[in-house]
């Protein structure tokens, strides 16, 4: 025996099958990373609940199949994506689709939007913008303890790379409809860059959709550089079918005097599991996490958000909330770490969860670790129930029980929900939740799949 496990072995059999064909698709430069990481890979191994950063997540349950198909896409199958439209019919925004993490090959693949900004494959990127790539690529996605990253830094054969360049305000967001479909069980992997440089806004939307009832596991990659005095807002809205395993890691760097904000909105998905670091490397960064779930039947939702206070002055909020129903599960883990250096850091968390059954059940693990003197750090969770008092009083002033019920709900989700900045997005979503919580959203929104 090597002690690698049997699950890991498994992966790396997937990845030596397919590393030709993968290559063979990908940029020379965004090859070299791939040996080290997938060694890397083959000694941390996929996750288990050992592993602290997941102690309260069985990945079993998806990586434990055999996925025969690894998704390497030909221009016909671009057509039925270009065919999915959003339906937020008032999102005035820059929308592109991609099927299974790969930028369609039948359009444009790298595009100039507006003062300058550039959005498309990044493998055209890397040959395109050698400097830009190589200056960022691989530079902020990082784990010690995590395999999920190095593996796909092994498998990733594309994703999309966005350049808002210096000084540019980009007055409208960029959405990515990100679909994935296949006749076949299928692992997907992808990689995405994005570069927000100094004194520059720009935001950015990216919708998870099913459109097969296929069996499906997605480990992606996302790298942000934010720099100097910029701006950056990434909403992601995840609507998948529960046959649909999902994992995002999303690493934000920040310069000084920059502002980024990220926000998860987890309508549904069989195991969802999003993991959000942030960096802040320069001095008065501010950052903001946001995430809203709402599960029911066997979902899975886990949030993991590392904040790095690295320089002084800087300032971090998150807010997460949930509604938990049937025999669904959660899990947040909030760390924040205060570096020596970083006095005068202003840190606060908060996570709140209604279970609306006693089968249902949440995990709530707040991390500080703070080794400045001068700093203000809170944090507060909850795990409970609807507020008696507050349901009798509205059932008080004549309103019936599944309506007091459905407003305190709402009201509850809503204060993360008013964090999003697009008007029409966030009029969606309240339409969105509304019906989750009444119960009409059975499935994901624009899927016809009849998933149980």
């Amino acid at each position: 025996m090597n002690g690698k496990s049997e699950l890991t072995e498994r992966y790396i059999a997937l990845y030596k099958e397919n590393i030709d064909r993968i290559s063979s698709i990908s940029s020379p430069y965004i090859n070299t990373f791939r040996k080290a990481a997938f060694e890397k890979f083959s000694e941390l191994g996929i996750p288990t609940k050992k592993n602290e950063s997941y102690k309260y997540t069985n990945l079993n349950i998806f990586f434990d199949h055999d996925y025969k198909s690894y998704f390497m896409p030909e221009e016909s199958d671009f057509v039925k994506a270009e065919e999915f439209r959003c339906d937020v019919t008032d999102l005035d925004a820059h929308g592109i689709v991609l099927l299974n993490g790969f930028y369609p090959t039948i359009n444009e693949k790298l595009r100039q939007l507006p003062s300058g900004v550039w959005i498309g494959s990044l493998n055209v990127a890397a040959i395109k913008f050698p400097e830009i790539i190589k200056k960022h690529f691989a530079k902020y996605a990082d784990s010690e303890s995590d395999g999920l990253i190095h593996l796909n830094t092994a498998m990733a054969s594309d994703g999309v790379f966005v350049y808002v360049p210096e000084g540019v305000t980009l007055s409208k967001p960029v959405q990515v409809v990100n679909l994935v479909q296949s006749d076949e069980d299928m692992f997907n992997q992808h990689r995405n860059l994005i570069i927000v440089e100094k004194n520059s806004e720009f935001s950015i939307i990216i919708c998870d959709h099913t459109l097969s009832p296929r069996k499906f596991l997605t480990n992606a990659v996302t790298e942000v550089y934010v720099g100097e005095n910029a701006h950056f807002d990434l909403i992601r809205v995840q609507n998948e079918h529960n046959s649909a395993g999902k994992l995002t890691h999303t690493f934000i760097h920040q310069e000084k005097n920059s502002v980024a904000s990220s926000n998860n909105m987890t309508l549904h998905g069989g195991l969802i599991r999003n993991s959000t670091y942030h960096y802040l490397g320069g001095e008065r960064a501010e950052c903001n996490s946001y995430g809203l779930y709402l599960t029911d039947k066997w979902q899975h939702v886990d949030n993991f958000v590392n904040i790095d206070h690295a320089f002084p002055n800087c300032t971090s909020n998150q807010l997460f909330k949930g509604v938990l129903d049937d025999m669904s599960t959660g899990a947040f883990n909030g760390r924040i770490m205060v570096r020596p250096d970083a006095q005068g850091t202003l840190a606060y968390q908060k996570n709140n969860n209604i279970l609306l059954t006693d089968d249902a059940k949440m995990d709530t693990k707040p991390q500080l670790e703070i080794f400045a003197d001068d700093v203000k750090c809170s944090h507060g969770a909850t795990v409970g129930q609807l507020d008696d008092d507050a349901l009798f009083y509205l059932q008080s002033r004549g309103i019936n029980k599944r309506e007091a019920r459905l407003m305190l709900m709402f009201g509850f989700a809503h204060e993360v929900i008013q964090n999003i900045k697009v008007e029409a997005l966030r009029e969606r979503m309240d339409n969105l939740v509304m019906q989750r919580l009444k119960g009409e959203l059975s499935r994901c929104a624009s899927c016809m799949v009849k998933c149980g």
